[in-house]
């Protein structure tokens, strides 16, 4: 017999689904937990699909100035992950992504200091999150790949088929279809801009 607690979560998470289904494409079975959550910044439904029986528990952002993401069937989007789109980010079938992995295709900021503070101050202004002179590019995750929890996919990257990334890892480079990557490693590529 369930308790009160599960069907008061099992309520809770049939209201989210009803209304972030508004902002998206949401195919039959498709489900929003408690704490998902949908930014459609040009306000086309179609600019986010969610594929049948996927659940989402985590953000999926579309920038103003373009952007699409779409998640296949019988996905899992864990609690804290974020997934920005100013480009196209491509999810398959059967895909797990744990809690707070981050998938962006873009650079989110420009990398002239001068830029980014421009930037600041036309959201503050106007409210405008539109990306403009940043680099993007395309993500693309087979089928049956597993995204470990705090990993963070860049823009650029695909990700084979049945492919597992580690968590924390920090991925840059495709990775071939059936592999396993671990970790991160920062070091210095070049300059930024003043």
């Amino acid at each position: 017999m369930p308790t009160l607690l599960a069907l008061c979560r099992y309520a809770a998470d049939t209201c989210m689904t009803r209304i972030l289904s508004r902002y998206c494409i949401a195919h039959k079975g498709a489900r929003f937990l408690h704490g998902a959550s949908i930014n459609n910044r040009p306000g086309n439904r179609a600019a986010i699909e969610v594929g049948a029986r996927s659940v989402v528990a985590g953000q999926l952002q579309v920038f103003p100035d373009g952007g699409r993401i779409s998640i296949g069937e019988c996905c899992f989007i864990g609690p804290s992950t974020r997934i920005w789109s100013g480009d196209s980010i491509e999810i398959g079938d059967r895909v797990q992504i744990a809690h707070g992995v981050n998938i962006l295709d873009s650079n989110s900021h420009s990398l002239s200091a001068q830029e980014r503070h421009q930037h600041f101050i036309e959201m503050l202004e106007r409210r405008n999150h539109a990306l403009g002179n940043v680099s993007k590019k395309r993500i693309v995750i087979e089928d049956d790949a597993w995204i470990g929890f705090n990993a963070i996919i860049m823009k650029g990257v695909t990700i084979g088929k049945g492919a597992i990334v580690a968590a924390g890892a920090i991925v840059t480079k495709d990775v071939p279809p059936f592999t396993i990557v671990v970790g991160s490693v920062a070091q210095p590529i070049r300059n930024s801009l003043p």
